[in-house]
């Protein structure tokens, strides 16, 4: 499947933002955006005025790197959300977090969801019992993700579960620390999705011209 294996720190730096896409690092000064709060590249720190549609075009790449997804996938969870009632925004943002890389990264198993991703794929995962080795799953309300028992021991998903107290608490999701176990309890609320700032309008916008 593909996947980005280029420098996320560009990443941040294109979209003029934070995407903590390297877990810690992020937090320290080492982070590539402290040090050159300007996009990369010969012209970055050049002043640009944004077009309407190019303030559309950034936030929406800037969601589809934050879930680490490609283009054609985003436009999939875009396209079923449309389709759902209520917000179509609130309804992508939704399908994103109920994706197994991203809960997998939220109960604190990994630091980033790219380690998330690998984490899964490597098949230490475990969906209510059963091996899932399939990021991309969406999660129902009810379901129970934990880390395996043979894979409990490896030292990047125990230094992660380590920091799982400096995350935000989210109402949706349950951890039981000790036995590596979290329930997946329901819909995601959107109040509660703020790190980094989204505005989903906007991506509804571009999709909708």
């Amino acid at each position: 499947m593909a996947r980005y294996i280029g420098a996320v720190c560009k990443l941040c730096r294109r979209e003029g933002t934070k995407l903590f896409l390297k877990g810690e690092r992020c937090y320290t000064e080492k982070c590539s955006y402290t040090r050159r709060p300007y996009p990369p590249g010969q012209h970055g720190q050049a002043r640009i005025k944004l077009s309407e549609y190019a303030i559309r075009l950034r936030e929406k790449q800037k969601v589809r790197r934050i879930y680490g997804v490609l283009e054609r996938q985003f436009q999939k969870y875009y396209f079923d959300a449309a389709r759902r009632k209520g917000r179509t925004g609130e309804q992508m943002l939704g399908l994103l977090e109920s994706r197994l890389d991203n809960v997998t990264h939220r109960l604190g198993f990994a630091f980033t969801r790219a380690q998330a991703r690998q984490v899964v794929r490597h098949g230490h995962v475990l969906v209510n019992g059963r091996r899932l080795d399939i990021p991309s799953v969406i999660l129902r309300p009810g379901d129970k993700v934990e880390i395996r028992p043979k894979s409990r021991e490896i030292k990047e998903i125990v230094a992660s579960l380590a920091q799982v107290e400096k995350r935000p608490i989210l109402s949706w999701l349950e951890l039981d620390k000790a036995n590596f176990v979290g329930t997946f309890k329901g819909l995601p609320v959107r109040d509660e999705m703020n790190e980094p700032a989204i505005r989903e309008q906007y991506v509804v916008e571009y999709y909708s011209r």
